[in-house]
């Protein structure tokens, strides 16, 4: 516990320390780019005065200092006078020939500035509009650069993270799964013994060892299902009706009479690439949660169909439904709507479907409080 909170702070001084070094970083841009802004205002000033004082100059005035400032100027400037052009440098010449474009750029000069006031002659007074250099540009959008580069760290750094976290989890979930068919075994054992010693017992009615021998082959069954959890099954070419069909009468027998059951399928044999056990595990979940989404009493129905390229499941229930923002969730694990649900069901299907015969599953239609309809898609083999 003591190595868990040890980790759990270093974690968060770690993540400390990346916010106030990008903090920092930020803050320092933002300087960097006002330090610039005020540079080029001074620049600006400069070349107002330097106009100023070649407006004003005579013939014999010396204006190469003023001359080598104006030409020097590298940013888009614009002078007005009376709300009317009449200079401008650094503009895009096809710009020039436009009025209206120069019009629009003399707006957005507006925005990005203030003007700078210049009286070049006693009561004749111009404006000056400028915008902000390359340099300036570039360094405006570089916290936006930086924020995104670190949000796509952070997102790298997140997913790995997650599924670091889930691969564990399915180690721990594999591991108990696997401690559990080794724990089942032995009483497994047992009862298969007990079995044999009643049946010599010609006392016993035979109805009754029938149905104890059916349970036992489930719980041999549901032992074998949770061996294979974290293991690679091994796939047999199997009539997949055949098999859906003796895990829904299966269970079918040992459900209320309040559930009405419909088992609708094509006549033909359609052979898939399953494990018959882990399969039969997908129908049973769906059929139970079938069953619990109408409260043991409802119709459920389980359809196959085959267009000769896939094989459809429909396991569809007139139970509450599930909103449309939780088809989705509905498949994740730890997701339950149950009191006492683990949310491991549909998440163990997901994977047997998805995972182990590369098939899809998803939600096909959910109304609430009309009932909902699962699919499964299986390829059919040639």
């Amino acid at each position: 516990m003591q190595f868990t909170d040890r980790r759990a702070v270093t974690r968060w001084i770690i993540i400390a320390t990346s916010f106030l070094i990008v903090v920092l970083i930020l803050w320092n841009t933002y300087s960097f780019f006002q330090i610039f802004k005020e540079e080029e205002r001074v620049k600006m000033n400069q070349w107002a005065l330097a106009q100023k004082k070649m407006a004003a100059a005579d013939l014999d005035a010396d204006i190469e200092l003023p001359f080598e400032i104006i030409q020097n100027a590298h940013i888009p400037i614009m002078v007005t006078q009376q709300g009317k052009i009449v200079n401008h440098i650094n503009i895009d010449p096809s710009i020039e020939k436009d009025s209206l474009q120069m019009r629009a750029l003399l707006e957005n000069l507006k925005s990005q500035n203030d003007p700078i006031k210049m009286e070049y002659l006693p009561g004749k007074i111009q404006y000056l509009y400028y915008g902000d250099s390359d340099l300036l540009n570039k360094l405006k959008y570089y916290p936006v650069a930086l924020l995104l580069i670190i949000f796509l760290f952070a997102t790298v750094v997140y997913n790995f993270y997650r599924s670091t976290k889930m691969a564990t989890q399915n180690k721990l979930w594999a591991g108990m799964a696997k401690e559990t068919a080794h724990q089942i075994g032995t009483p497994l054992s047992s009862l298969i013994g007990w079995l044999e010693f009643l049946k010599a017992d010609s006392s016993v009615d035979e109805s009754t060892l029938e149905e104890i021998e059916k349970d036992i082959v489930r719980l041999q069954t549901i032992t074998d299902r949770f061996s294979k959890i974290g293991s690679e099954p091994v796939l047999e070419s199997r009539d997949i009706i055949e098999e859906t069909r003796a895990s829904f009468d299966y269970l079918k027998s040992r459900f209320s009479n309040q559930v009405e059951f419909t088992f609708t399928a094509p006549s033909e044999t359609v052979w898939v690439k399953m494990n018959p056990a882990l399969h039969s595990w997908t129908i049973e979940n769906l059929m139970k949660n079938a069953i619990d989404a109408m409260r043991g009493k409802g119709k459920l129905d389980l359809t196959l169909e085959n267009d000769g390229t896939n094989l459809k499941i429909n396991v569809t229930d007139n139970g509450k439904g599930i909103p449309k923002n939780q088809f989705k969730k509905v498949f994740e694990p730890g997701f339950t709507t149950k009191k006492r649900g683990w949310g491991l069901g549909l998440s163990l299907t997901k994977r047997i479907v998805e995972e182990y015969h590369k098939g899809r599953i998803r939600v096909l239609h959910s109304e609430v409080g009309k009932g909902t309809t699962i699919q499964i898609v299986y390829g059919v083999a040639s």
